[in-house]
């Protein structure tokens, strides 16, 4: 018998054997996101040599964050091998928004029960996540926390470090009154405000499966399992093309919170609620939970995942690299002298 083995510990819950199968089962999705394929996980601490070559004062950008509970869609649907790439998302996307490349990235598990084949979908998720923000998944942490939550549980988080040269991080001092802030459509509702979906939806006694007209007969659970686009390869292309002066990521508290994070105070930014692509799925939230438009664009990304400003000169050549790296970049709107913030008019 392996001596890595306690009888005791599997009778209080925690099945550290389990624990080794799981680990054995990730590897060859670690293995995704590593460039010389290897997967050397299981020593205590995570390896990742530092890409430094041509920066003169290289500066490292962290950025950390978990799924929230749209966990809890993913459990009810049974599918567990999209959710890690919303992990992924919610770090990637914040360390972009310095200008940063992201580097690597570690994930933390929390389960009331170790079943290995689960485990080894999310991780799955999250070196999906990992090759489409071109990051290396360097270790992570599984912890079994029987009696603390339901065998079926589980939560998940991230952490990732990026780096860019002092030179290049975006200076949200360049921007004046004039330039535009394009948009970058989102996936969906990406990975926030799902507390308030839930109670619209009921979701604990619905039909997840069922599929739904307004959503053209797509299943209510797989659009909000949608995974939340991560933006780092298009962003990049562009901070290569032209000088970005501000860049939101559009997370929980809608416009109205995260877009005057990346402008300076003194200026705001004008947006014609028309000119807004919103998809169909926040009509039906708003329509089956009687939410107030304010709150709609305080709670959610309404279909922009990431806002950009440029000066209006540049405006054509940066949709064109973005439309060049997939993503249907439009004008969403101006930048203006306020001490407003967002005015939606």
């Amino acid at each position: 018998m392996d001596k890595s083995y306690s009888d005791s510990y599997k009778k209080a819950g925690v099945d550290i054997v389990a624990g080794y199968r799981a680990v054995e089962l990730m590897k060859k999705h670690v293995a995704r996101t590593m460039p010389d394929g290897r997967a050397d996980i299981g020593d205590f601490g995570g390896l990742f040599p530092l890409p430094l070559a041509g920066m003169k004062e290289p500066v490292l950008v962290s950025g950390t964050d978990g799924v929230g509970t749209k966990l809890r869609i993913a459990q009810l649907m049974d599918k567990h091998d999209t959710i890690g790439i919303d992990c992924v998302a919610m770090c990637v996307n914040d360390i972009i928004c310095c200008g940063a490349r992201p580097l690597f990235f570690l994930d933390y598990i929390a389960c009331g029960r170790n079943i290995p084949e689960k485990i080894a979908d999310i991780v799955g998720g999250v070196a999906e996540g990992c090759v489409r923000a071109g990051c290396a998944l360097v270790g992570g942490e599984t912890a079994e926390h029987p009696g603390t939550m339901a065998e079926g549980d589980y939560d998940l988080a991230g952490f990732s470090v990026g780096v860019v040269d002092r030179s290049a991080i975006i200076d949200k001092s360049r921007m004046r009154a004039g330039d535009v802030m394009l948009a970058l459509p989102s996936s969906g509702v990406h990975s926030n405000g799902f507390s308030l979906v839930r109670k619209v939806f009921d979701v604990e006694h619905c039909d997840l499966k069922a599929p739904v007209e307004e959503l053209a007969g797509r299943s209510l659970g797989e659009v909000l399992l949608e995974p939340t686009k991560i933006y780092v390869r298009p962003v990049l292309a562009l901070l290569q093309a032209v000088q970005v002066k501000g860049i939101s990521h559009i997370t929980g508290g809608g416009f109205y919170e995260n877009m005057p994070r990346s402008i300076p105070k003194g200026l705001g930014v004008r947006i014609a609620k028309r000119d807004v692509r919103i998809p169909p799925v926040f009509s039906l939230i708003q329509r089956r939970g009687d939410i107030s438009e304010h709150d709609m664009f305080n709670t959610f990304n309404m279909g922009v995942g990431m806002g950009i400003v440029v000066s209006a000169a540049d405006a054509e050549r940066a949709i064109s690299v973005l439309r060049a790296e997939g993503e249907e970049a439009y004008v969403l709107g101006e930048i203006v002298g306020s001490e407003d913030g967002v005015l939606l008019v």
